[in-house]
């Protein structure tokens, strides 16, 4: 234990000794008056309640959409606030007194231990205290000791363990050594210290008799309250756009793994592609050896291994544009894009005889990342093949049908089996060996996401058709 956590809880232990010693005047205090609000108080104390249930609903959508559970239990927490705020109302300050009627010191007693209890669970979940062992068993011992005292509460009517030391004590510890311990800090976490500790001082000048210094009754606590409920949705806001890029860049990294781990078949590609024409240039020179006495026959030789020539430069060029990881946007046309995917394709699908065809019932056109949606053809391709020649399906063929706003890539390789079909666009799931299963993945992102339409698989007779589905309001026909 290092003197910093020392010196703290010498300090805590003083204020336990001191409560200890007054305990009389701290348990067992019957229900009265102490404290009256103005009209301007009354209306702050209000508005201050509006604003923590107002957070609470907020921060529970937010549950009930993301499943994050520190949203969860910093709901509750701030539920517990607001029925701690009421039954102290209730019990002590004039209107109040009158208004809501519940002088309960149980259910008062029973708030101050919510409090800390989900405060505690909210921080552990925030912060992600399992990657900080001190911190998380201090955050666990704390926990331990609040349920422990529920019990003595409902039994009692006093909170015997924590009764003597305030509940803002234990968060100050918990939050000071997460700032001393957590070494890298973003808004989202400064955000957090402030909102705590603005509610932890202004606990500290109440409990101290601020209102007997100044000479005035105000609900300061309510307002430290309602602050704090706001600054600390403001970094769970700040917390969502945190994750949002780390996914983002995550899928981006998923990307390049997806073209790196392709990158070998697609060098097997171009070396099938271009066997063929250097085999080609050979034939062509030993010819124009043989005839250099016929300048047509030499003339003609020259112009056939040009183009050969041109046609490897192509290839280079397609698979160059094809691992451009730039984001620029354009308008193409979706069945030239698709030849493009035919054209890389095309040696590694002949030499396993697999026949594939592109027709165009009504072609289109559509703006956004060219390459990315070439990929996506790639993959669907690329996985069509590795079924077809693995399952040895005879006359294999792949089809692929533009049919604005969609485009089917079928195949006859027989299909997607029903345990894998609703698995099938998860990332790192794949039914083939040596394989890392993010293809499919990376396509239904890239259309989904990226492209905003929808990637769907049905098996249909003979194989599998993966269908995609262009909004219309984003796709036109071609000029």
């Amino acid at each position: 234990m290092d003197n910093a956590l020392k010196y703290k809880l010498f300090i805590i232990v003083s204020i336990f000794l001191f409560f200890l010693y007054h305990y009389d005047k701290i348990l067992f205090v019957e229900p009265k008056i102490f404290s009256y609000y103005t009209l301007e108080g009354v209306v702050i104390s209000a508005l201050s309640l509006g604003m923590i249930f107002s957070v609470t609903v907020y921060n529970l959508s937010i549950y009930i959409y993301s499943k994050e559970r520190q949203y969860l239990y910093y709901a509750l927490g701030q539920l517990s606030v607001l029925f701690f705020l009421i039954t102290l109302e209730s019990l002590f300050i004039s209107p109040f007194h009158a208004i809501y009627g519940i002088e309960s010191f149980r259910l008062h007693a029973l708030t101050h231990l919510m409090i800390l209890l989900f405060s505690m669970l909210f921080i552990r979940e925030f912060l992600h205290t399992n990657q900080i062992k001190k911190l998380d068993q201090i955050i666990s011992i704390v926990i331990y000791l609040a349920l422990l005292d529920i019990p003595i509460v409902l039994i009692t009517s006093q909170n015997i363990i924590t009764g003597f030391i305030p509940i803002f004590v234990p968060i100050w510890l918990v939050v000071s050594e997460s700032f001393r311990l957590i070494k890298e800090k973003n808004r989202a976490y400064y955000l957090f210290y402030i909102g705590w500790n603005l509610v932890i001082i202004t606990a500290v000048l109440v409990y101290s008799g601020l209102g007997s210094i100044i000479k005035s009754d105000f609900p300061f606590l309510h307002i430290a309250f309602s602050i704090e409920s706001i600054l600390l949705s403001l970094a769970l806001t700040y917390k969502i756009k945190l994750l949002q890029e780390e996914k983002e860049a995550q899928q981006s990294l998923l990307l390049q793994q997806s073209r790196l781990a392709s990158m070998g078949e697609m060098v097997a590609s171009i070396a099938h592609q271009w066997r063929q024409p250097l085999t080609h240039l050979s034939y062509i020179f030993m010819n124009i050896k043989k005839n250099s006495n016929d300048p047509k026959v030499i003339e003609n030789k020259l112009e056939e291994a040009n183009t050969q020539l041109r046609y490897m430069s192509k290839t280079i060029d397609d698979f160059r544009n094809f691992y451009n990881p730039s984001k620029h946007k354009e308008r193409y046309d979706i069945a030239h894009t698709c030849e493009n995917a035919k054209a890389i394709t095309y040696h590694a699908l002949k030499n396993a005889n697999i026949n594939i065809t592109i027709t165009a019932s009504q072609t289109f056109t559509f703006y956004g990342n060219k390459n990315e949606f070439e990929q996506v053809i790639l993959n669907i391709i690329n996985n069509a093949r590795d079924a077809l020649i693995a399952r040895e399906i005879q006359n294999p063929s792949i089809k692929i049908n533009i049919d604005k706003p969609t485009v089917t890539i079928s195949d006859n390789a027989g299909g997607v089996e029903k345990r894998y079909q609703a698995k099938i666009f998860e990332p790192y799931f794949s039914t083939k060996e040596r394989s890392d299963g993010i293809g499919l993945y990376i396509a239904k992102t890239i259309i989904e996401k990226e492209m905003g339409g929808i990637l769907t698989l049905k098996n249909q007779n003979r194989g599998s058709q993966f269908i995609i589905t262009f909004n219309l309001s984003q796709v036109q026909s071609p000029l």
